[in-house]
């Protein structure tokens, strides 16, 4: 059990096209360019649906500024259309595989809110490029 307090649970897109496989490899390599200390995420979902395990939970994430201590980071390949603008095209595997674990770490950290990185303070981002709240708790 990991011994810090979890409020959120925090959804990204790797702002990748729905071409582009990337997994928890790739993503550790481009943070590991920008400086960081590797993959900022916890979890990367893949286009065909498999949950690749990133930084420990233990370990606080580099995914959201000023959240990252109390936060576990969630993200999944893909959010860019032809042109580069955010598009929601998670795959049906990516939808279930996203529900299937966000109902394990809500188990894990009842006190958790799933949230869109975009639904933070401050962010001006599209990120996750769909709506957390609708999707996830059927809220408008």
């Amino acid at each position: 059990m990991i011994e810090r307090h979890i409020d959120f649970i925090v959804l990204h897109a790797t702002a990748t096209y729905a071409t582009m496989d990337v997994g928890v490899d790739w993503i550790d390599r481009l943070h590991k360019k920008f400086g960081w200390k590797g993959c900022g995420y916890h979890f990367v979902i893949r286009r065909d649906g498999t949950v690749e395990a990133g930084r420990d939970v233990s370990i606080p994430g580099a995914h959201a500024k000023g959240f990252n201590a109390n936060s576990i980071g969630v993200c999944w390949a893909g959010g860019l259309d032809p042109k580069g603008d955010p598009e929601d095209n998670r795959t049906p595997e990516q939808k279930e595989a996203m529900q299937s674990l966000l109902d394990t770490l809500t188990h894990v950290f009842p006190e958790a809110k799933v949230v869109g990185h975009r639904d933070l303070p401050e962010v001006r981002k599209a990120c996750p490029c769909f709506d957390v709240k609708q999707w996830y708790y059927g809220e408008d």
